[in-house]
């Protein structure tokens, strides 16, 4: 299989346990080699969020590499607070246009 995909043996072995990203043109040749439609055997792995006490964190391994992204609670808080803000201007602005519009 990693002469099909052009790779030595020990980056196909990262490919197969999930460490590193199959690519799309990859799953084609080897479902080809295979003999199978690309969907019998084409896996997603889905980004995984993990939340506990103190942070949110983010594990994407749909690159060719695991991205690890920490987020503190307090910032999370502080960016849903702003989120809230700018909604509520949001919502003051759209009426401000219907006034305007209807000319009152």
């Amino acid at each position: 299989m990693s002469n099909i995909l052009s790779t030595d043996v020990s980056n196909y072995c990262r490919k197969e346990s999930g460490d590193v990203r199959i690519f799309d043109d990859e799953w084609e040749k080897l479902a080809k080699a295979l003999e199978v439609p690309v969907e019998d055997i084409k896996e997603e792995k889905p980004s995984s969020i993990i939340q506990n006490n103190d942070n949110l964190t983010f594990n994407d391994s749909s690159g060719n590499y695991n991205y690890y992204c920490s987020i503190p609670n307090h910032v999370l808080d502080h960016l849903n607070d702003y989120i809230n803000l700018l909604k509520e201007q949001n919502e003051s602005q759209k009426k401000d246009l219907e006034k305007f519009k209807s000319g009152k």
